[in-house]
C-alpha cells in the first residue's frame, strides 16, 4: 500500500543523532509513512544505526560515494513512494503530528507544498525561541515566490524563509523534474522551494511548531563562505533563465542578488583579513563599502585606521596586517 509520506534522511556521520530523526519520523500520528536513510559515504557508524532498524521499516541506501547533501537527497527522492515527500536532516527530529496537521492544510486547499513553524534547540539541549513568531506564520497563510525571495536575503533577512522545512507533493515534484541542485553545498533548499513555486507550486502555511532544529557546531549550513555565494549566484542565474517571474517576483529577484554580491564582498573582506592582507581587504571594501555594514564596527574602524596608514606611509604596510588580525 502506498505511505501518506516520504522521509528522505540524508546522513553523513550522523551515528550520534540519526536515530533521534529516524524515531521522529515513525512516531508520526494519523499518516502512514516510510523512512528512507541515505549514508553519503559516511565514516562513522551511520550506517550501523540505520541498518538496526528492521528493513520494511527503515530503507537504507548507501551510495558509492559522496554527493553532498542535495545529491543525497535526490537518491531518497528516487525512492520514495509516499503521497508526500518531507525531508529531514539527520541532526534534526520532528513532532508526532506535523505530517497529519501539514497534509490537512495542504490538502484542504488542493496545495502541493506546505510549511510550518521550527522550533530551534541549542547545542546542550535547551529549546530556544521558535524560528518565526507563531503570528507572523499565521498571517502569511501562503507563501509566494515573491514572498520567498524577498524572505531570503543573505544577512538581511529578518525571518529568513530560507529555514523552512516543506513537504511537497511528490507528483508534482516529480511531473515538474524537480530535484536538489547538487553543484550547492548551501542553498540548495532554497533553490528547490523557489522553482517549485515557480513552476506554479501553491504553498500553505501551517503555524504550528512541528520541526525541531538543532544548533551544531561545524554544520555546514551554518559556516557561509565566499565560494558558497559564488555557488548560490551561479544558481540564481540559471533560475532566472529557466522560469519566468511576475513583476513583485522579478524586484525581489534583484533586491536578492544585491545581497549575495554584498555577502560576496563582505566575505571576501573577511578572507583577506585573515591571510593579513591588509591592502586587498581595503581594496574590496572599496569596491562595495555597503559590505562594511556586515561587519561589527570594531573591524570598520581598523580598516579605516589601516586606510590612514597607507596614506601617510606612501604604501608601506609593515604593520598593517597586525592592527586588522587583532578582530579576527
Amino acid at each position: 500500500m502506498q505511505p501518506d509520506v516520504s522521509f528522505v534522511i540524508a546522513a553523513y556521520n550522523a551515528e550520534a543523532t540519526l536515530d533521534r530523526a529516524i524515531s521522529g519520523a515513525i512516531a508520526q500520528l494519523g499518516v502512514t509513512v516510510e523512512v528512507i536513510v541515505v549514508d553519503d559515504q559516511s565514516q562513522d557508524g551511520t550506517l550501523d544505526v540505520a541498518r538496526a532498524y528492521p528493513g520494511d521499516i527503515v530503507k537504507v541506501v548507501a551510495l558509492p560515494q559522496n554527493r553532498g547533501p542535495g545529491g543525497a537527497r535526490n537518491a531518497g527522492l528516487d525512492l520514495a513512494r509516499g503521497r508526500w515527500v518531507a525531508v529531514l536532516d539527520s541532526d534534526d527530529a520532528v513532532l508526532p503530528g506535523r505530517m497529519a496537521a501539514m497534509i490537512a492544510r495542504a490538502e484542504a486547499v488542493g496545495a502541493e507544498i506546505a510549511v510550518d513553524n521550527v522550533q530551534v534547540v541549542r547545542e546542550d539541549g535547551t529549546p530556544d525561541d521558535t524560528m518565526f513568531p507563531a503570528g507572523y506564520l499565521e498571517t502569511l497563510r501562503e507563501i509566494s515566490l515573491a514572498d520567498y525571495i524577498a524572505g531570503n536575503l543573505v544577512f538581511e533577512s529578518r525571518f529568513n524563509l530560507g529555514y523552512l522545512k516543506p513537504v511537497f507533493q511528490r507528483r508534482f515534484l516529480n511531473d515538474n523534474r524537480l530535484r536538489y541542485d547538487e553543484k550547492l553545498r548551501i542553498g540548495e533548499d532554497y533553490i528547490l522551494l523557489a522553482s517549485a513555486l515557480a513552476s506554479r507550486g501553491r504553498c500553505v502555511v501551517e503555524p504550528t511548531v512541528g520541526y525541531v532544529y538543532h544548533i551544531r557546531t561545524g554544520s555546514i549550513s551554518r559556516v557561509l563562505e565566499l565560494h558558497h555565494v559564488e555557488a548560490m549566484t551561479r544558481a540564481d542565474a540559471a533560475f532566472a533563465t529557466a522560469y519566468p517571474m511576475d513583476s513583485t517576483a522579478k524586484a525581489a529577484f534583484a533586491r536578492r542578488g544585491r545581497s549575495l554580491r554584498k555577502a560576496a564582498s563582505f566575505l571576501s573582506l573577511v578572507q583577506h583579513i585573515k591571510a593579513r592582507a591588509p591592502l586587498k581587504a581595503i581594496g574590496a571594501a572599496l569596491r562595495d563599502p555597503a559590505a562594511i555594514g556586515h561587519m561589527s564596527m570594531p573591524i570598520a574602524v581598523r580598516l579605516r585606521r589601516v586606510a590612514a596608514q597607507v596614506r601617510r606611509r606612501g604604501g608601506e604596510m609593515k604593520h598593517a596586517g597586525d592592527l586588522i588580525a587583532g578582530d579576527r
